[in-house]
């Protein structure tokens, strides 16, 4: 391994979304010189607990509460600009002084978005995703047909109302004549509020891509955070329950200009039971009061939305393909001690379907709706020791420890980081 490669670190979520990505981001922060997300947008959401200071971010990169990192944005993400503007502010008002870059490739979410995104979530009724209404799928969608604005465009006025023209017309088309919906907005409205947006995020915005290259021929550190999950990935999720770009870590070329190649170490983030916001089958779900004391306990409740997340057993199926598709080199196991306290632990590590054990995620929505779990129970463990994170792992009590080792035994990838805990220092490494 070549010191150049191993400065490079992605971390992505193995479920779906939700796994505790920020505070592993924020935990590998502090050695990094950029920090970078490269796809999504203000529908994902992250929490990090620093010195019992909670920040809630939605675009920014987690590395931003450092200060030291420079943030960046990258061209894979949709950004709207007052939802940027908003979380700079909060940022700010927490103390901390941005050091942020923005990609002038990156797409904008205009109003018409977040009015087509409603109007959709109606339209798809029981194929819908549960959609957070914030714009994400008509700007990709909008990207694909060349109809998108880039953030570029809001600094140079008469291209921006060129494409404006276009956009608004072709939105308003759907949204009144398909959709049977209203766009009360005009085109002049919209542009004079982006303009303004534009010469706000002016000093931020610029080319990424060429910042990153250099930044690798200099040999600086560099972590990708990625959002949501693989299960949410547009093309290896559970589609169409998904959201709209692509989750896995081979977006990061796309989505910021780096080459995969250059990329050593890619940390899955595995919550230690299951969590989902949105709608689709989930085979390992509970319900009832064992599930309202877990969502309790682990304070499942959308970033974003600040929905209550269905909540369930760990499934390895689902974290068979995150290890496959991301390339993972290792697992960072998060929320342990939400588990403290249960007798037994059913563990997901397989699907029946009619009789047939599935042990990948199924492509089919039929055998996806019929998928049952194939359990094996494990023994729970009591409440771990104080402090347990400066004596490390070899203080874990032997059952949690059997935990972790069938989880990498089944998936067939290492569990190397620990968390058991939100605070940035309740994190063991093996």
């Amino acid at each position: 391994m070549s010191a150049k490669r191993s400065k490079i670190t992605a971390v992505v979520g193995a479920q779906w979304g939700d796994e505790g990505k920020g505070k592993i981001t924020d935990f590998f922060a502090c050695d990094s010189h950029y920090v970078v997300r490269f796809h999504g947008g203000n529908n994902a959401g992250h929490t990090v607990i620093v010195n019992g200071n909670t920040f809630k971010l939605h675009l920014i990169p987690s590395g931003i509460i450092y200060g030291e990192p420079m943030s960046i944005i990258g061209n894979g993400v949709v950004v709207d600009p007052k939802a940027l503007l908003d979380e700079i502010a909060y940022v700010k008002e927490k103390g901390i002084d941005p050091k942020l870059m923005v990609s002038d490739r990156a797409h904008v979410i205009m109003p018409y978005h977040i009015a087509l995104d409603s109007a959709l979530s109606g339209h798809q009724g029981g194929l819908a995703a549960g959609s957070t209404n914030r714009g994400i799928a008509p700007v990709y969608a909008d990207k694909m047909f060349r109809n998108g604005i880039r953030m570029i465009d809001l600094l140079e006025p008469p291209v921006f109302q060129e494409k404006l023209e276009k956009g608004y017309a072709f939105a308003k088309g759907l949204i009144v004549k398909s959709l049977e919906r209203s766009l009360d907005m005009t085109v002049n409205e919209i542009f004079d509020t982006y303009v303004a947006y534009g010469k706000a995020l002016a000093p931020y915005i610029c080319d990424t891509s060429i910042e990153l290259y250099s930044a690798h021929k200099a040999g600086k550190s560099i972590l990708f955070e990625g959002a949501q999950g693989i299960s949410l990935d547009v093309d290896h999720g559970i589609y169409p329950y998904t959201t709209s770009s692509n989750t896995a870590a081979g977006h990061i070329s796309t989505g910021t200009g780096v080459s995969f190649r250059d990329i050593d170490r890619i940390i899955g983030v595995v919550k230690a039971y299951l969590s989902r916001v949105g709608e689709s089958p989930l085979p390992s779900e509970i319900h009832g009061d064992e599930a309202d004391a877990l969502r309790e306990k682990g304070g499942e409740y959308g970033t974003t939305t600040g929905r209550p997340r269905r909540v369930g057993w760990l499934d390895l199926v689902q974290v068979r393909q995150a290890v496959r598709v991301n390339g993972l080199t290792e697992i960072a196991l998060t929320k342990l001690d939400i588990l403290n306290g249960f007798e037994s632990l059913p563990v997901c590590v397989g699907y029946d379907v009619e009789g047939s054990i599935l042990k990948e995620m199924p492509a089919s929505l039929i055998q996806y709706r019929k998928a049952k779990p194939v359990y094996r129970t494990l023994q729970g463990w009591d409440n771990l020791p104080e402090n347990i994170w400066d004596e490390g792992y070899d203080a874990f009590p032997q059952t949690l420890k059997d935990y972790i080792n069938f989880i990498e035994h089944e998936v067939d990838c290492p569990v190397k980081i620990v968390s058991v805990g939100p605070q940035r220092h309740e994190t063991i490494i093996r």
